[in-house]
């Protein structure tokens, strides 16, 4: 998985970018990356991975997310499949620059403030922002601009979200360490189903075993072992949703016991594997790899 610095440029006579997606997912690289402009993000159908900062889970039934500069994010496309379609707007906070007396405007800035921690907005926000963010598709010149800032007032003043992370991802933490932070996801990607010796990840990342944890601790803010059995877990989730078995999941990602499987699966998705794929079935299930209870400001990769 590679970690990517992305240059947005915004449309022709325009301040800000406007992406309709519609296109079969893969033609489209849905890498980690990051960029200064704030990201407004919705599906319009569909299911897949958000993974904003620290956090990682799935989505069903589309997803609005608003995601704050320079915040390290996956494309939604990502574990998706077709057909795939979204509406991204990405716009710098410069744009957006209000008189100290608007009062109004207060409640963007707020807004703006939170996206640093990811704002997954919920399902009914997304249905009603959806025609006008389909206008923005076809708007041109100054209606356009207007219609952005009415976008953000009305979100603004939602309280239906949640917010995905409990710290912010500092992108210097990326950037700095991009290499040896690309070597090592790409490592538990292609090894996440088999046994992963951690002296081996920390030789891949030329150091030594303690300087290793102390790393990866400092980089993402969970142990290695911890993001392996997270990463392991959000995959089973994939899994079952293609109605695999529970034991054949189990297996194909990693887990030698289906005991400890289903006590890892309860841990970080707050369900018994059953209870998932009874879920799933019914199409509202929301599956967040966090462990707010246990470990407080914690997240995943």
């Amino acid at each position: 998985m590679k970690v990517t610095f992305e240059r947005v440029i915004p449309n022709e006579k325009s301040s800000f970018r406007t992406i309709h997606n519609n296109s079969p997912i893969s033609e489209f690289k849905w890498e980690y990356h990051y960029h200064p402009e704030i990201e407004l993000v919705c599906v319009i159908s569909g299911s897949g991975t958000r993974h904003v900062g620290y956090h990682k889970s799935n989505y069903t039934n589309g997803d609005l997310v608003l995601i704050g500069s320079n915040i390290p994010h996956s494309g939604f496309g990502l574990n998706s499949i077709d057909p795939h379609e979204e509406i991204v707007l990405q716009f710098k906070e410069e744009i957006l620059q209000f008189p100290q007396q608007e009062i109004e405007a207060r409640s963007i800035k707020n807004l703006l403030e939170l996206s640093k921690y990811g704002i997954h907005f919920h399902h009914k926000v997304k249905k009603v922002m959806l025609p006008k963010l389909k206008l923005m598709l076809e708007a041109e010149g100054y209606k356009r601009y207007l219609l952005l800032l009415e976008i953000l007032f009305e979100l603004s003043k939602c309280e239906e979200y949640d917010l995905l992370n409990k710290e912010i991802m500092p992108y210097t933490i990326i950037s700095k360490n991009k290499a040896r932070l690309e070597n090592i996801f790409t490592f538990v990607e292609h090894h996440y189903d088999k046994e992963i010796d951690i002296e081996e990840v920390a030789r891949l990342a030329n150091l030594t075993l303690p300087a290793f944890c102390n790393f990866f601790k400092k980089a993402t803010q969970i142990t290695f072992t911890e993001f392996v059995n997270r990463y392991r877990i959000n995959k089973a989730c994939l899994l079952m949703a293609q109605d695999k078995s529970i034991s054949e999941c189990s297996y194909q990602c990693g887990f030698n016991n289906v005991t400890y499987f289903n006590r890892m699966f309860k841990k970080y998705t707050g369900k018994t594997p059953s209870e998932f794929i009874k879920n799933f079935s019914h199409n509202d299930i929301n599956v967040d790899l966090r462990i707010e209870k246990e470990i407080k400001g914690k997240g995943i990769f």
